[in-house]
C-alpha cells in the first residue's frame, strides 16, 4: 500500500527515471539487484513489466497522472465485465461466433503447417488476436460461451484458441492495456505450437505414456520456442510463454526447472489458463473435470506451483457459474448461464432452455439477482451445476440458433443431440 509520498501504478507503465520503492510480490521473485532503485535503463523497466502487475513509485506529478489514468481504466474495465456490456449478448454473439471460427480456421491451418514441417504462417496472428479483443471488449460473455464448446478429437487446436481467448479475457479482467492484451493473446494462441512436432501416436495416446514417450512429450515447449524464434517480429514474451508454460514456481516444472524469478508474468497467466482448460476438457485418456474441481486444484497449488495473486484473480473471473455453463434450477428446469455480476457471483443471469421433464421449452431469461419467483411463489435458486451436454442439451446448437435466429428453434429433444 502506497504512502502519501508514494503511488501505485501498473508495471506496464514503468519508465526510466521512476524511483521504485515496492513491488506487488516479494523482491526475491524478481531479478533486480536492489529493493529500492531508480530505473536507469529500459531493460530494468522491461523486467518490472514482465514480472509484476503493479509497482509502487515515488509520487510526482507524472506518476500521479499515470495512477489516475490506471484507476479510470480499471473502473471502465469493471463496468464492462458486469451485465451492462457495451453490446447485449444476443447482438455480440453472431460477431463473436464469426471471430471464433476465424481464429479456429487460422489455428487449424497453422498447426497443419507445423505438422507438415512447413514454415509458420504467423502474418495473420495479430489480426486474429485483435478481432478477439474487439469482441471481448464488446461483451466478454459471448466469447466465454464459445470456449465451452469442445470436441475431443480436435483438442490441441481448440485448446490453443480457448487459451488465447481466456488469457485475453483474464488480461482484461486484471486491467491490462490494449497493447498488453495483444501480446498476452499471442502468448495464449501460440503457446502449444510445439506439440505439432510430437509424433501423433504419443500426442494422442489413450493410455499412460512410457518414460520414453513422456520425454518426447516434454520436448514440446522447446520445439515451440524454436519454431516461434524464426519470426523476429514476435515479442520476447510470446516466445517465453511457449518455452516456459509448464514451468512451476517451486522449480519442479519443465523443460528447465526454472526458479520463480525467471518466470514472467504473461507466462504465469498462460500457465494458469493452460492448466485450467486442460483439466476441464475431455481427452482421449480421461473425461474433463467440472469447473469447480479445476479451480479448487489451482487454488490448492497457488503460491507453490502457480502465482498466488493471479490464481485468485482468475478464480474471481471464472466464478462458480461461468457463462455458457449449465445449471439445474430448484424447479428441475435446466438453464444456461448468460452472464455473472462481480457483485453477485452466486446469482447469475440465466436462460431456461429445458423444462423439468428435460424437454426443450420456449427460452426465457431470469436475472437471479432480482429474486424472481416461480409459479408457487418460491424464489428461483440454482440446485446444482451440470456437465456440458447434460440432458442432451447442445450448447453448440444453441449458439448456432442464437447466431442465426432465422434457423428454426429446436422443438424436440433429438435436435439437441
Amino acid at each position: 500500500m502506497a504512502s502519501r509520498r508514494q503511488v501505485d501504478i501498473p508495471a506496464s507503465r514503468a519508465c526510466v527515471g521512476m524511483h521504485v520503492v515496492e513491488l506487488d510480490r516479494p523482491w526475491e521473485q524478481v531479478p533486480v539487484l536492489f529493493q529500492s532503485f531508480v530505473i536507469t535503463h529500459p531493460e530494468q523497466a522491461e523486467t518490472l513489466r514482465t514480472h509484476c502487475q503493479w509497482i509502487t513509485v515515488e509520487r510526482t506529478a507524472w506518476t500521479e497522472q499515470i495512477a489516475q489514468e490506471a484507476i479510470a481504466h480499471l473502473k471502465a474495465t469493471a463496468a464492462g465485465s458486469d451485465f451492462e456490456a457495451k453490446k447485449p449478448l444476443a447482438d455480440e454473439l453472431p460477431h463473436a461466433n464469426r471471430r471464433y471460427r476465424e481464429a479456429q480456421k487460422y489455428i487449424d491451418e497453422l498447426l497443419d503447417s507445423v505438422a507438415k514441417g512447413n514454415e509458420l504462417p504467423l502474418e495473420d496472428a495479430r489480426t486474429v488476436v485483435r478481432n478477439c479483443i474487439s469482441s471481448i471488449n464488446s461483451n466478454p460473455n459471448a466469447m466465454f460461451w464459445l470456449t465451452r464448446i469442445r470436441h475431443r478429437d480436435a483438442y490441441t487446436a481448440e485448446h490453443c484458441v480457448r487459451v488465447g481467448i481466456l488469457t485475453i479475457t483474464f488480461g482484461r479482467f486484471i486491467g491490462l492495456d490494449i497493447n498488453d492484451l495483444e501480446t498476452v493473446g499471442l502468448c495464449g494462441i501460440l503457446h502449444d505450437v510445439g506439440k505439432m512436432r510430437v509424433p501423433p501416436e504419443v500426442l494422442n495416446k489413450p493410455g499412460a505414456l512410457t518414460s520414453e514417450e513422456w520425454e518426447i512429450m516434454r520436448a514440446h515447449p522447446e520445439l515451440g520456442f524454436k519454431l516461434l524464434s524464426s519470426d523476429h517480429q514476435l515479442e520476447p514474451a510470446v516466445l517465453q510463454a511457449a518455452l516456459s508454460h509448464h514451468e512451476r514456481l517451486d522449480g519442479k516444472g519443465y523443460p528447465h526447472a526454472l526458479e520463480a524469478s525467471a518466470i514472467t508474468r504473461f507466462t504465469r497467466m498462460v500457465t494458469i489458463v493452460d492448466a485450467y482448460d486442460a483439466m476441464t476438457s475431455d481427452r482421449v485418456y480421461r473425461k474433463g473435470m467440472p469447473t469447480s474441481e479445476a479451480l479448487a486444484i489451482l487454488y490448492k497449488h497457488r503460491g507453490n506451483q502457480f502465482d498466488e495473486q493471479l490464481v485468485e484473480a482468475f478464480i474471481r473471473m471464472i466464478g462458480i457459474y461461468p457463462p455458457g455453463s449449465l445449471v439445474e434450477l430448484h424447479t428441475g428446469e435446466v438453464a444456461v448461464v448468460l452472464a455473472t455480476s462481480p457483485r453477485k457471483k452466486l446469482l447469475p443471469l440465466v436462460e431456461v432452455v429445458l423444462d423439468r421433464e428435460g424437454n426443450p421449452c420456449l427460452p426465457r431469461v431470469l436475472n437471479l439477482s432480482e429474486n424472481p419467483e416461480d409459479g408457487e411463489g418460491l424464489t428461483y435458486a440454482i440446485r446444482k451445476t451440470l456437465p456440458d451436454g447434460a440432458s442432451g442439451f447442445s450448447l453448440a446448437e444453441h449458439i448456432r440458433h442464437q447466431s442465426d435466429p432465422a434457423q428454426p428453434q429446436p422443438g424436440v429433444k433429438p435436435e439437441f443431440r
